[in-house]
């Protein structure tokens, strides 16, 4: 749910100060933290879906963050910060994004959180493919190789053909999916949308979605610690959505995105010390093609900025 209910790097790009060393390390140590409070989230996210509806624990995380986001920004932004010249593409992106983080959630349940992570962590590179065939956008044929690279480790994980293959294992490429489109509403929103703005309504519309449909599940928790770790799932999405905010205030989105990919680390770090599990040889090495050719496809853009400019 972390990996894929965030906002990518476009979301905040066009916000970012001029580039200048500290403001750079200011930002890539809150990516780093906010690398970290996904991991968590996903950590946590498994480990309570084992035991409460998937819905419930959704609604529970979205109010949270919706009611904790709302209270930190209209204090200091009024009323206007809702103000937006498309309101009806904000509630698709809403919409999306809640599908995502509901694929997230289920996937969570069957796959573990490393490997699971690693997978979603292709989107920038599925976000490639959406410029070449829907944007006609232009695509050098090394981010092809990029992308290549990045959908071979996505075999090496799910390995179709083996015993271990099922659909559970085609979950994470539907989120994939369904989160590329996210983030190519979300690049166009954000020439003309408030990223603040952008999250206060993905956040709502979520939170109203979810609150619908949650009576048709709804079941009792006697354990105080399922609603703590519920709590700790809302907490951690906010944290790390604003600190991701923060990052893309501080430094551009191609100088940041590669830390993003230590949430990988995080995320394994998390497997091995609640659920004890630690990828096998074939995991790792599609684990680090698809961390290797996501990184590389980010400094290629920085390379090509420059070269641009």
């Amino acid at each position: 749910m972390g990996a894929a209910g965030r906002p990518h790097p476009v979301t905040t790009a066009t916000a970012a100060a001029p580039l200048d060393a500290p403001r750079a390390l200011a930002g890539i140590g809150l990516v780093v933290g906010a690398s970290a409070c996904f991991g968590a989230l996903d950590t946590t996210s498994k480990l309570v879906s084992a035991s409460v509806p998937l819905l419930m624990a959704l609604w529970f995380r979205y109010l949270f963050q919706a009611v904790a986001t709302t209270a930190l920004v209209l204090p200091l932004r009024g009323r206007q910060v809702w103000r937006t010249r498309h309101l009806a593409w904000q509630l698709v992106r809403g919409m999306l994004l809640l599908t995502s983080s509901f694929l997230a959630l289920l996937a969570l349940r069957y796959l573990p959180v490393g490997e699971f992570t690693a997978i979603v962590m292709i989107t920038p590179l599925v976000i490639t493919l959406l410029a070449a065939s829907v944007l006609k956008e232009r695509v050098s044929p090394l981010r092809w190789a990029l992308v290549a690279g990045g959908f071979a480790g996505t075999l090496v994980i799910i390995r179709p053909g083996a015993g271990s293959f099922g659909w559970t294992s085609l979950l994470p490429l539907a989120l994939v999916a369904c989160n590329a489109w996210f983030q190519v509403l979300t690049s166009r929103l954000a020439r003309t949308e408030d990223p603040v703005t952008m999250h206060l309504y993905t956040g709502w519309t979520g939170t109203l979605v979810a609150s619908v449909l949650v009576p048709l599940v709804w079941t009792a928790v006697p354990n105080p610690w399922l609603w703590a770790g519920m709590a700790f799932m809302g907490l951690m999405g906010t944290i790390g959505h604003f600190a991701l905010i923060l990052a893309y205030y501080r430094a551009p989105a191609a100088t940041l995105t590669p830390y993003l990919y230590s949430q990988i680390g995080f995320a394994m770090l998390g497997g091995v010390l609640v659920f004890s599990h630690v990828p096998d040889h074939l995991s790792l090495a599609g684990i680090v093609m698809i961390a290797v050719c996501g990184a590389a496809g980010a400094w290629l853009t920085v390379l090509e900025r420059r070269a641009a400019a």
